[in-house]
């Protein structure tokens, strides 16, 4: 198997900050889950990192590194898998089904981080291209 798409923790903040802010910049992008009273942690494995997405009031927060307290909804996946699903390489259906992507949390809940995911996906191979990703 080949090497890790991210080098190291900063590395994958670094991107992930850029898509983040990215999405945030456009108000409708994140509009329902900035109003969702949703607080969401990713965990990533492969740099061990962790994304906080805090949807209670707006405006949308998004903070890298471990924070403390609850989540609503808690995610946990390989960066490089979510690097994969970004893309468009992988299916989150069957990474999800497939055992891939762990999550705690209600489910219909879970549904507004999908659009999310989607704004993400739509910046983020641009994001890898500039980083040397592809």
């Amino acid at each position: 198997m080949g090497a890790q798409v991210f080098s190291s923790e900063e590395h994958f903040y670094k991107v992930m900050g850029e898509v983040f802010a990215q999405v945030k910049a456009v108000p409708e992008n994140v509009h329902d889950i900035a109003h969702s009273n949703l607080v969401i942690r990713i965990r990533a494995t492969g740099p061990e990192a962790e994304i906080l997405v805090d949807g209670r009031q707006p405006p949308l927060e998004v903070f890298f590194g471990a924070r403390p307290g609850d989540a609503n909804i808690e995610i946990s996946l390989a960066a490089d898998l979510l690097h994969a699903l970004w893309l468009g390489q992988e299916s989150t259906r069957q990474a999800f089904f497939g055992g891939k992507i762990k999550t705690r949390g209600n489910m219909l809940k879970m549904m507004k981080l999908t659009d999310l995911f989607y704004q993400c996906e739509k910046v983020y191979p641009a994001i890898a291209r500039a980083h040397g990703l592809l």
